[in-house]
């Protein structure tokens, strides 16, 4: 009877899904209702409540998922969740701002005259966006509208245009820092754990009692490995993505043209250039670079990108309403950093070590500082604030972004719990190891299914309740000489295709949502229908 339940959950989720009722309670919902129906059942018919659960009873499967993800907060080496709110208000912030508009406008003046120099520049710009925000959605619709009209206008292939944009906006998922990243190290982290019982209990089988060697231990991960090990593969999608659009303009000129150069490329060009590329770049450095260099948490870099990311906003919603002092509190903080960074190089400035009068000038100088750094910081904030209550509306958007990322999480958390409860992980365990070819023909097994679920599902449900299942046994198996930064980052680079794949991709729908501002826009063009965003998948 376990198996009936477990179908009818797998049923009561497809179905809660498929009418459209919000993911955040059609997971926990279909968990619950599961469970409470198997506990009825098991006393109505066989006299216990525990009857039809695999193993437990309803009490404790439905109190299990909440408990497993309160755990995500009370311990204190699992804080890496704390980041989302961070990355989504740094992500959030830049567009608003406007910076995405302005990069956008740069890089299309630079490659215009390319063959295919509008969609080079469209790439690049998304990949920027990527390694600032993290965010699919925002930087989709940003570059739909800025980027489509003038795509449209040069007389760019629609497929080839609305697909250029889409798969450029979805490399926020694999290029760090990746709201998707951060997800799959947290569940990565508890899927180590668990393979590292499974494999123990395998050594224990195959020798006797015994502790297992510490080279066949399971190496854990986490958000700053995982963002290493995304680089040179996002880095490498980028590539593929400009070599794709050179060789299609260079095929097909037509649907691809080069664009003549608007205005001159004079000093003026180039200093715009200059204050339009570094500070974003400036922002990757400081984020990822920290994290790379061990100085800084994947939850302060965070914290840093949400600070830069309002000192970008403070100069650039300035621009019109008075140039008057337009730099100056970005001028101070990048002081206030310089004076930091020449404390800590050349001084000791542990209070609590003080020795000298030189350690005392370190402190004196790290205190000004900071003193500095916070005033630029908060002068930046009240800008933000006082200019199209721009500050409010980024915080507002912001709590709701996490909000729903949250959501989700506790209830995958519950709809995993009622899986297991039915049995489901033994059944994915005995039918992925029954598949002849061991490790690898797992692997590609688990990669399909999840490439599969995209065209239906969001990353998050995806990470959330699939990879907590799988992810164990393929780590678990010791022929397996993989590690789970490496798995994940596969998993990071297959989920990128759900924002992509119909009938559900994520990115189509955000380029669909922009269209009609775009064809009101270029009255050049005709037959255009939002539909056909959807052809980029091919």
């Amino acid at each position: 009877m376990d198996l009936f339940f477990l179908i009818l959950l797998i049923v009561l989720m497809a179905a809660a899904l498929g009418s459209g009722f919000p993911v955040a309670f059609a997971l926990p919902g279909s968990a619950i209702i599961t469970i409470f129906l198997a506990g009825i059942s098991g006393y109505l018919f066989a006299g216990s409540v525990d009857a039809y659960f695999a193993h437990g009873g309803p009490s404790q499967w439905l109190s299990a998922g909440v408990t497993n993800f309160r755990g995500v907060y009370w311990e204190a080496e699992r804080d890496t969740l704390i980041a989302i709110p961070l990355f989504i208000f740094m992500g959030i912030m830049l567009q608003r701002s406007k910076i995405a508009e302005d990069l956008l406008i740069t890089m299309a003046r630079l490659f215009g005259p390319v063959p295919g120099g509008l969609g080079i520049s469209v790439i690049l710009v998304g990949a920027l966006l990527a390694a600032t925000t993290g965010i699919v959605g925002a930087t989709v619709v940003a570059m739909g509208l800025i980027s489509l009209p003038a795509m449209m206008r040069n007389n760019y292939s629609v497929p080839l245009a609305t697909g250029t944009i889409a798969a450029s906006g979805t490399l926020g998922q694999i290029i760090p820092p990746s709201i998707v990243l951060i997800i799959l190290a947290d569940q990565l982290s508890s899927s180590v754990d668990q393979a590292g019982n499974l494999r123990q209990a395998l050594f224990r089988d195959a020798n006797g009692p015994g502790q297992m060697p510490s080279d066949l231990a399971i190496a854990s991960t986490s958000a700053g490995e995982l963002f290493l090990g995304a680089i040179l593969p996002g880095l490498l999608l980028v590539g593929l993505y400009i070599v794709f659009m050179l060789g299609f303009a260079l095929i097909n000129p037509k649907a691809a043209p080069a664009v003549r150069g608007e205005g001159k490329m004079d000093r003026q060009f180039l200093f715009q250039v200059f204050i339009t590329l570094v500070p974003p770049l400036a922002l990757i450095v400081l984020v990822l670079g920290s994290i790379m260099a061990g100085i800084a948490t994947v939850n302060q870099a965070g914290a840093v990108g949400a600070i830069g990311s309002m000192v970008m906003a403070g100069y650039r919603l300035r621009e019109g309403n008075g140039n008057g002092g337009r730099y100056t509190p970005a001028i101070l903080a990048i002081l206030a950093l310089l004076g930091i960074a020449v404390a800590v190089s050349f001084y000791d400035t542990n209070i609590k070590r003080v020795a000298s009068s030189g350690d005392v000038t370190g402190i004196v100088i790290a205190a000004i500082a900071v003193s500095l750094l916070v005033f630029a910081v908060i002068w930046s904030g009240w800008r933000t604030m006082v200019t199209e209550n721009t500050l409010r509306e980024v915080m507002m958007e912001t709590a709701k972004g996490s909000c729903l990322v949250f959501i989700i999480l506790i209830g995958a958390a519950m709809l995993t719990s009622a899986f297991r409860a039915f049995g489901g992980e033994e059944l994915v365990k005995d039918f992925l190891q029954g598949l002849p070819g061991g490790f690898w023909a797992q692997f590609f097994m688990v990669m399909l299914v999840v490439f599969i679920l995209g065209f239906f599902l969001d990353f998050i449900e995806i990470a959330v309740v699939v990879v907590p299942i799988v992810a164990p046994i393929l780590l678990a198996d010791p022929s397996a000489n993989v590690t789970a930064v490496w798995l994940g980052v596969m998993f990071g680079l297959n989920l990128q295709t759900s924002f992509l794949t119909p009938p559900f991709g994520f990115a189509l729908f955000y380029l669909r949502g922009v269209a009609p501002a775009v064809v009101k826009t270029v009255q050049i063009y005709k037959g255009f229908s939002p539909l056909s965003a959807y052809s980029c998948w091919l």
